[in-house]
């Protein structure tokens, strides 16, 4: 095969994309079979919470749906191939992410209103509306890599909605937090999602020694 014809070697970032991608796919199917399948199964230590969730499904519904499409389409556009081949569809799923986000946000507020979990869900949500809004000014203005880096921002808050239920099957963590801890629970999670992207986007600077 000549030279000319062989494929080019991964790089490390290519490969650090895909095991990454990996790992949050084998976190989102644990946290759908352990959350979301028991809960449709009446898992007995779901019960209380299964009751409230059928009736508030007037709001959950759409914030699910919303919260799903954002969940989705964050690993298709960050695909660079994608966006190459097909700005057009990466253009039609960026708008649609962001509409995902604020009406994900706004039925997350109304779901916590008049609730102890209204503060962690309200700082998640403005955390979230904030970083999408600073993504979809910064595509509008053409600053492709400040719209990359708010666009991971965005998606950590997005994947908060997954990483922040990887506990739910502990029977102490659902039994013993109450709702008030959760809700400080979410607001660690967020913040702690936002400080892993701040450490990956600064990376190089950080290890990097200046003569």
């Amino acid at each position: 095969m000549p030279i000319s014809t062989l494929p080019a070697p991964r790089s490390a970032g290519s490969r650090f994309k895909t095991v990454l991608w990996v790992l949050l796919g084998l976190t989102t199917l644990f946290v759908f079979i352990t959350s979301e399948l028991l809960l449709i199964t009446d898992y007995p230590m779901y019960h209380a919470y299964r009751l409230q969730v059928i009736a508030d499904r007037h709001l959950l519904i759409p914030h699910t749906l919303a919260g799903t499409f954002a969940l989705l389409i964050g690993p298709i556009n960050f695909s660079s191939r994608i966006r190459q081949r097909f700005l057009r569809l990466h253009r039609i799923l960026g708008r649609i992410y962001v509409i995902s986000v604020f009406v994900g946000s706004f039925t997350g507020i109304a779901l916590a209103w008049g609730r102890p979990g209204l503060p962690g869900t309200s700082m998640q949500a403005a955390a979230w509306m904030v970083c999408t809004t600073a993504a979809f000014i910064t595509a509008r203005n053409r600053q492709i890599t400040q719209h990359l880096q708010w666009m991971a921002r965005s998606y950590a808050v997005t994947f908060t909605f997954v990483s922040s239920r990887v506990l739910n099957l502990w029977p102490r963590y659902w039994s013993h937090l109450g709702d008030s801890l959760a809700a400080v629970g979410v607001i660690a999670f967020t913040l702690a999602s936002l400080l892993i992207v701040e450490l990956g986007l600064n990376w190089r600077e950080l290890t990097t020694r200046r003569d």
